[in-house]
């Protein structure tokens, strides 16, 4: 399994900036797919996921209205569309895919499978 994460960049306040994770070895449909994101010196936090069945996907309360998560299932690929950025968004991001029966959606407990980050820069 392999999740190639891309698109991160540095960005002014208030740009917008899309993620993409492309997966390989499993089919995105068949798991939950997340975004976490990580800031020097802080904990990995959820940024946001799929939900089950094609639902609105789920985001933390300071990214709702301006980050957006999609898939492609034809080219098994995520996204997040990231808008109205703010320096507090600057982290590396990750994408994650786990089982949707592993627990909660916001848990990295709950990911199996982990990309390998891409930088999100954003300058006040």
């Amino acid at each position: 399994v392999q999740l190639q994460a891309s698109g991160g960049g540095l960005v002014q306040a208030g740009g917008s900036l899309r993620l993409s994770c492309a997966a390989s070895g499993l089919t995105i449909e068949n798991y939950r797919m997340a975004w976490f994101r990580q800031a020097p010196g802080k904990e990995r936090e959820f940024v946001a996921s799929t939900a089950w069945s094609g639902g609105s996907p789920n985001y933390r309360d300071s990214v709702k209205y301006r980050f957006t998560m999609s898939r492609d299932l034809a080219k098994n690929t995520v996204y997040l569309q990231m808008n109205s950025l703010r320096s507090d968004d600057t982290a590396v991001y990750y994408c994650a895919a786990g089982r949707y029966s592993n627990g909660g959606f916001a848990f990295t407990r709950s990911y199996n499978y982990w990309g390998q980050g891409t930088q999100v820069t954003v300058s006040s």
